[in-house]
């Protein structure tokens, strides 16, 4: 709650006199942001509403000043407002309202404001909850649902919060209880909301729209809620979102009521390691789990690797492309990865492993993706040997490592191997030359699965078109060689592109 400087001050005020009792239930310690201004709110009717005779009627037209106020962007409120809704300045209203002097023309005028915007949200929306004529709820709900420059986010977030009795309990000592059909409405439109968005998330505006919905079912505390409307979904995507530690929070709470998603996509979420902190209790249940581009750092990767230990976890593809990865981390994954029979894909290229920290990978390889992690030729040998004696072993990235001709020479040993079973090998930029081709040639001869091959970006010339042809003819399993960004002369392409002829299944990209 600390990303919101009003959370802290509210929390100051109803959380103070919490923390300095003796005896403390932990019943009143509010889960929710809705359950914090109920209890905000509750104070100031406890202290106040017996000045007044009705501080439902007035509460009400109280909030309809303020959900009028929410829906124009009007922060500010005249006499003629107060005037409009029957409302007199009083020692109750105070209580909600702050009066300042508004100079103007020489002349001294009070205008009113709620002590900051979200209380005003919250005053709106229990106005919601009071009004004796529910009926068009549903139709009020989706209209501001669909809203798109944000103004009733906030606003939905404590309608959806009020129709959890626990979060109510407390203002209906005081205000009456609030009406059954009201909460029963809400409690359906948040359902569909939330099937109605989760398969809509192509868009900025439909995974905000999604995340909103999320926090709907997080504020209401209804766990039945949560698990009817998220039972059928299986893939949740918020990729490029940006998403604040609080959502993280939120979505750490509704995948948790869920049997398994088969896939979370946080890629490019600007999420860091609080975020994953927040996270990391239901990561396990995950069968794919991305979060490329994230600065989550070796504190972050190592709450994944929590998950990859627990004995329930069904992460079986894992994306850590650049997210911050060092040898430190490579430490706490190998001994994860280790222990963790399920995990078939991994990928963690754009890491600054180095050859020490693909050390401690290989150890553990199942399906890396270890392009651009500072692999050398010195580090190479260790993979080779990995690959050596992993049947599981199906795609290797290696890109934009510096693994010169030499690096690559090892590889290909490993790759000679019977238990070999490479399918897709790619070794973009890797300081390929003719000379190394013609061993990494000499090693794939004998192999019998290679489908895709791809060595854009070296320094490939006509002299290695030889071993390359050699390549291409016996190797009857390739489908794909991709030889993009080298430097073969018309000639030495005119000549590769003629080994298509005869197999036409065969695609030669020059």
């Amino acid at each position: 709650m600390s990303y919101n400087p009003s959370y802290c001050w509210i929390l100051a005020l109803v959380l103070g006199p919490f923390f300095t009792q003796r005896v403390r239930d932990p019943q009143r310690v509010p889960k929710t942001i809705t359950q914090l201004y109920s209890y905000y709110i509750y104070n100031i009717l406890k202290n106040h509403g017996r000045e007044i005779e009705s501080p439902r009627d007035v509460l009400l037209r109280v909030g309809q000043m303020a959900f009028r106020g929410v829906s124009e962007k009007k922060i500010v409120f005249t006499d003629e407002d107060l005037i409009k809704y029957n409302l007199q300045p009083s020692q109750f209203l105070s209580g909600f309202l702050m009066e300042l002097l508004e100079k103007e023309n020489s002349a001294r005028s009070v205008v009113y404001t709620f002590p900051h915007l979200t209380i005003q949200e919250f005053v709106a929306a229990v106005a919601q909850f009071i009004n004796p004529n529910p009926g068009d709820i549903l139709k009020f709900l989706t209209e501001a649902h669909n809203t798109t420059d944000g103004r009733f986010e906030v606003f939905l977030r404590f309608v959806a919060g009020l129709s959890s009795p626990m979060t109510a309990r407390g203002l209906e000592e005081i205000l009456g209880p609030f009406p059954n059909e009201t909460t029963c409405r809400m409690i359906d439109w948040v359902k569909e909301a939330v099937k109605r968005q989760s398969g809509n998330t192509e868009s900025e505006a439909g995974k905000r729209s999604l995340l909103n919905t999320l926090h709907y079912l997080f504020e209401s505390q209804n766990r039945g809620l949560a698990q009817a409307a998220l039972g059928s979904v299986e893939s949740l995507s918020f990729r490029e979102k940006t998403l604040t530690p609080i959502d993280c929070a939120v979505l750490s709470h509704v995948i948790g009521l869920c049997d398994t998603i088969k896939q979370l996509d946080l890629e490019n979420c600007r999420i860091q390691c609080e975020g994953i902190q927040r996270l990391g209790p239901v990561l396990h249940k995950c069968q794919e789990l991305r979060l490329r581009e994230n600065d989550v750092g070796d504190s972050g990767v190592k709450l994944v690797c929590a998950a990859l230990r627990n004995p329930e976890c069904k992460i079986q593809k894992l994306v850590l492309w650049d997210v911050g990865l060092t040898y430190s981390g490579a430490e706490d994954l190998s001994s994860a990865l280790s222990t963790n029979p399920l995990l078939t894909e991994l990928y963690l290229g754009g890491n600054n492993l180095r050859d020490s920290g693909v050390k401690l990978v290989s150890a553990a390889l199942r399906n890396p993706e270890l392009d651009n992690v500072g692999l050398t030729d010195s580090g190479a040998e260790d993979l080779a040997s990995a690959l050596s004696t992993n049947p599981s072993l199906t795609e290797l990235d290696l890109s934009y490592n510096k693994l010169g001709d030499s690096g690559v020479k090892l590889v290909s040993e490993a790759l000679r191997t019977p238990e070999c079973k490479i399918q897709e090998l790619w070794l973009m930029n890797v300081g390929l030359t003719d000379s190394g081709a013609e061993d990494l040639a000499s090693a794939l001869s004998t192999n019998r699965s290679l489908t895709w091959l791809i060595l854009e970006s070296n320094s490939l010339t006509d002299r290695s078109v030889p071993a390359l042809r050699r390549l291409i003819l016996t190797l009857p399993s390739l489908e794909w060689i991709w030889l993009v960004e080298n430097l073969f002369s018309e000639t030495g392409r005119k000549e590769l592109r003629s080994l298509q002829e005869p197999r036409p299944e065969l695609r030669v990209d020059l």
